[in-house]
């Protein structure tokens, strides 16, 4: 199963954490873990490429980034978009093959 987590601190986007594999399909074929990857993906590129605002993290196993400050409206935007797309996935797909959580502290 994928784990997709979202933490908000003050009600604005803090951490992205991404884990775990679908078991759709055998690994190569595995339609489920190619839409979230790309995704997942997609949003990192764009949040470096397209706003000012600025990610650290870390891809080792698993996907994790930190906002290094306060997310501009373009980042906010493009997590929004990320949620969507995984809620989308998750709709489609059940729960016993990812799961999306939002946590606000």
């Amino acid at each position: 199963m994928i784990t997709a987590k979202v933490i908000k601190l003050n009600g604005s986007y803090k951490t992205f954490i991404c884990k775990g594999h679908a078991g759709y399909e055998e690994a190569g074929n595995d339609i489920v873990c190619a839409a979230v990857s790309m995704l997942v993906l997609n949003t990192a590129n764009s949040i470096e490429r397209f706003t000012s605002s600025r990610i650290e993290g870390s891809d080792k196993g698993y996907v994790r980034w930190d906002f290094t400050g306060e997310p501009d409206d373009g980042a906010k935007l493009l997590m929004d978009s990320l949620l969507l797309g995984l809620e989308s996935v998750e709709k489609k797909y059940g729960e016993d093959l990812i799961k999306l959580t939002i946590e606000n502290r």
